[in-house]
């Protein structure tokens, strides 16, 4: 999985900024990484995270464990840990989480059931993170326009 988004256009080529794939990634494993902790790798090693496969038990296993060892590297310090989801809302394409629904209703959108089956699952997540608080609403409302939602 090495598709980028049309939001994340200005980034991509530099990669100074953490694409949705691998922050989907991290969320899959259990790992927080902070921006600056992403830009003390090398390119190649940010490559390797959006390249590297995390789908099956032992993926996510290598993934996490290639992360961690590269935080040290870099960083001296250990990852910071996150909750893995059992059945993370992105992987749910029958329910619309109430809080992407609201955030939506707030540029004009009502995402309809049918509409979010339709999205892949990298794709509903992205919904989800660029709905919460602190992200730049502007992404937000072109990750709708770019999903073809409104």
């Amino acid at each position: 999985m090495t598709d980028f988004f049309e939001f994340e256009a200005d980034f991509v080529d530099s990669l100074r900024c953490i694409p949705m794939q691998v922050r989907c990634k991290l969320d899959t494993c259990g790992i927080k990484l902070k921006l600056p902790d992403w830009n003390q790798m090398t390119t190649d090693e940010r490559q390797a995270l959006v390249k590297l496969p995390c789908t099956t038990k032992t993926e996510i296993q290598s993934y996490r464990e290639y992360i961690e060892q590269l935080i040290i590297q870099r960083t001296g310090i250990p990852t910071t840990k996150l909750p893995i989801e059992p059945h993370p809302a992105w992987l749910d394409s029958a329910t619309v989480p109430a809080s992407l629904q609201e955030k939506a209703q707030e540029i004009g959108v009502t995402l309809t059931q049918q509409n979010w089956a339709a999205l892949t699952p990298l794709q509903r997540f992205a919904l989800i993170k660029l709905s919460q608080p602190g992200h730049e609403n502007k992404n937000f409302k072109r990750a709708i326009a770019e999903f073809h939602l409104f």
